[in-house]
């Protein structure tokens, strides 16, 4: 159990509050939708889901079309379709809870990714409501997006408390702690199973104080 009782909470999205891979198996859906009314393919969502399982990452579009016998279709307008879609996602149960158990609690998310997605993602969670302060790092100048320390200076500035009364709570070790801990905050990994990104550490410094497999494990006090 991590006590994080006087901290502002402030999360992460994709991987932390929902399934990232229920984002892309949506997002596949749509751009199948697209694919099958204007040129007749079928079959392509499926084969997207099955390339994501497999590992594939930034490829899946284009091994997908190939795949189908149809690799001359140009990949950027589905991309669009992909990132501006409605997603057809929910909240983790664990998730859930917390946000209940938070209550009135001052607490934030900090996300990247393209503005217009992840906005998307935090309207069909239906976080705006529950959320005090959301930074979409996609709004803010080039460069910003983390572990630049813009969101999180906002976010302090935002709460009026100081680094240390902050937790982070996140998933990819790779850029989420690096700078809140360099900031005084407590930072927490969540390894949610079924998470797309290994997640790992590249050094000690990116490394969060505490790892939990369920946001169960944080006492609100």
């Amino acid at each position: 159990m991590v006590d994080i009782a006087d901290k502002v909470v402030v999360l992460d999205l994709d991987d932390t509050l929902y399934l990232e891979r229920d984002f892309a198996r949506s997002g596949f859906a749509a751009v199948g939708r697209h694919l099958e009314q204007s040129h007749g393919i079928t079959g392509y969502a499926a084969e997207c889901a099955r390339l994501l399982d497999e590992g594939h990452r930034g490829t899946v579009f284009d091994a997908a079309l190939a795949a189908l016998g149809h690799g001359l279709i140009e990949v950027a307008p589905l991309v669009a379709i992909y990132r501006c879609h409605v997603p057809d996602i929910v909240l983790a149960e664990d998730a859930v809870r917390l946000l209940a158990r938070l209550g009135a609690r001052p607490s934030a998310i900090i996300t990247d990714g393209p503005a217009q997605t992840q906005g998307n993602k935090v309207s069909a969670l239906g976080l705006y409501d529950r959320i005090g302060k959301v930074v979409l790092t996609g709004l803010l100048p080039e460069g910003c997006g983390k572990p630049h320390a813009l969101a999180y200076e906002m976010v302090e500035q935002w709460s009026g408390h100081p680094g240390a009364a902050h937790v982070y709570i996140a998933d990819n070790a790779a850029k989420d702690f690096v700078t809140p801990r360099a900031r005084g905050w407590t930072t927490v990994q969540i390894l949610r199973e079924g998470r797309i990104h290994a997640c790992t550490a590249p050094t000690p410094a990116h490394a969060a104080h505490h790892v939990v497999a369920s946001l169960d494990e944080l006492v609100l006090g």
